[in-house]
């Protein structure tokens, strides 16, 4: 049964609920957000030259500098244009009908962004003790330069994550099934098995994957609950805002992170407790966020 905080989310995709359209349109999204970053890697080949190209995409796929982690940030302008176009293709809406009415989504955000600032902040605080040392980036220019690009980046790419999983498919399912377990979980699936990357993360592949499906699973009850996606989206723009750009630990996007871990103490002993504290954060913050919800 669907809450009546999620109609507002479910009601527009009654009229072209099929299942086809849902799985076509998913695919025409990922189709273009790939066409996307084909045509970006064709400006920057034809404008670089193959050798430099070459060695510029290792830096991009990692986010190693502070602009291949724009460019990388960036890509995820195709995702809000495939999305757009599937909407008007596949659906005859309107791809902000996939976010809720403005004023909830801009209230909500804020919210979410406060939240998890003040929980994931105080928790990180909480275990710096137990961390290693860790190194302050050695040119706090650049790193002011490039943080309003980089916020700009953040918000694009948490957003089109959020339309694609919560706004889209989740909606889509929920209008097609109008069961919790499929429209609430099926997303949250589909959302950390896209983050599965055994080549660069080993052993902690699967935490990785579980860590990510449980904060999908998190932000589908809060869009049901809420019903816009102003909370997912501010609890994943703020998390991503301390992950990139204020601690990076994992090894992986930190052109443009304040402080690092020492070189190679990145090691799985050390990151999967870290995960795992993390899932507890999250589950902290959806109390909080929830309570506040009931409450409003």
């Amino acid at each position: 049964m669907i809450p009546p905080s999620y109609e507002p989310l479910v009601a527009p995709a009654r009229p072209r609920r099929q299942l086809w359209r849902t799985v076509l349109g998913l695919a025409i999204a990922i189709a273009i957000y790939v066409l996307w970053m084909v045509a970006m890697g064709a400006v920057l080949w034809a404008w670089q030259g193959g050798d430099v190209f070459s060695v510029q995409l290792g830096q991009i796929s990692t986010g190693s500098d502070p602009w291949s982690l724009i460019l990388l940030l960036s890509t995820f302008l195709g995702g809000w244009v495939g999305l757009c176009v599937t909407m008007h293709l596949l659906h005859r809406r309107r791809l902000r009908s996939l976010l809720g009415r403005a004023p909830l989504v801009l209230r909500d955000f804020v919210t979410g962004v406060v939240a998890m600032a003040v929980i994931g902040g105080g928790m990180t605080l909480a275990i710096a003790p137990w961390l290693p040392p860790l190194a302050l980036t050695p040119d706090l220019g650049v790193w002011l330069t490039f943080l309003p690009l980089a916020l700009l980046g953040i918000l694009i790419q948490t957003g089109a994550e959020e339309l694609v999983f919560r706004g889209y498919v989740q909606s889509q399912l929920a209008a097609r099934f109008a069961q919790p377990l499929v429209y609430l979980i099926v997303p949250s699936l589909l959302f950390g098995m896209a983050h599965f990357n055994a080549e660069e993360l080993g052993g902690l592949a699967w935490v990785v994957v579980a860590s990510t499906a449980l904060f999908g699973l998190i932000a589908s009850d809060l869009t049901q609950r809420t019903g816009a996606l102003g909370l997912a989206w501010g609890l994943h723009f703020a998390n991503n805002v301390l992950a990139i750009l204020v601690i990076s630990v994992m090894g992986g996007l930190d052109g443009l992170a304040l402080l690092h871990l020492p070189e190679g103490a990145a090691g799985e002993e050390l990151l999967r407790p870290l995960l795992y504290s993390d899932m507890i954060l999250m589950v902290a913050v959806w109390a909080a966020c929830r309570l506040w919800v009931r409450r409003r």
